[in-house]
């Protein structure tokens, strides 16, 4: 598969370059990208909802009145989740939402997504010149050429680039990664990827080797 190579002004270059089919031209499978992504939520979830039990909450633990005569429910403790400030009955408790998923199909589920990308012509090739500086107006130039302004897009660099982070970490839907930090989320979550033409071999050999 080949792409033409544009410059930061959206216009093309003139130049192609290759995309190995072993990754963007492989049959998507939705079931890996839905568990990959499933997992990345998971694991972004803090879990930290939390409701007091009767042994946790602060109150006395005296008797409020005679167990008989008065005609009401025999309530021991202020604690009691009848009572207003009680505790609570089978309430939340901090958890961990992490789970596992297997190198092989956390692959398998990128590659899908840059297929899927491919596929549907969301995929374009920088030629990296024009970002070396950091500023904003910059940056939200060369995603108006893509026609982003107000959507989502990823731009995904060889390597990690301080300038670049300083001038899209202000844009609204523009997210900055290295070829090694590629997620499946990332993929889908953007209108289009932006891929810096020396990104393409360090992300292809990161999933193809260890696929």
């Amino acid at each position: 598969m080949e792409l033409e190579i544009h410059s930061a002004d959206g216009k093309s270059t003139g130049k192609k370059a290759k995309l190995s089919d072993a990754v963007f031209g492989v049959e998507p499978n939705d079931h890996a990208i839905w568990l990959d992504v499933k997992q990345h939520l998971a694991n972004r979830r803090q879990g930290t909802a939390n409701t007091l039990e009767r042994s946790e909450v602060s109150g006395s633990t005296k008797k409020l009145f005679r167990q008989k005569g008065t005609g009401g429910a025999r309530r021991g403790s202020i604690k009691s989740p009848l009572l207003k400030g009680g505790a609570r009955v089978f309430g939340p408790e901090p958890r961990d939402y992490h789970f596992k998923l297997n190198k092989k199909v956390k692959d398998l589920a990128r590659r899908s997504a840059l297929a899927h990308k491919a596929k549907s012509g969301s995929i374009s090739v920088l030629d990296g010149k024009g970002m070396e500086g950091g500023k904003t107006k910059a940056y939200a130039e060369l995603l108006k050429a893509f026609g982003l302004s107000g959507r989502k897009a990823l731009l995904v660099l060889a390597a990690k680039n301080d300038n670049v982070l300083l001038g899209m970490r202000n844009i609204q839907g523009a997210r900055v990664v290295t070829a090694a930090e590629v997620n499946t989320y990332d993929i889908m979550n953007a209108n289009r990827v932006l891929i810096a033409v020396d990104a393409i071999a360090p992300l292809e050999s990161t999933l193809i080797k260890q696929s």
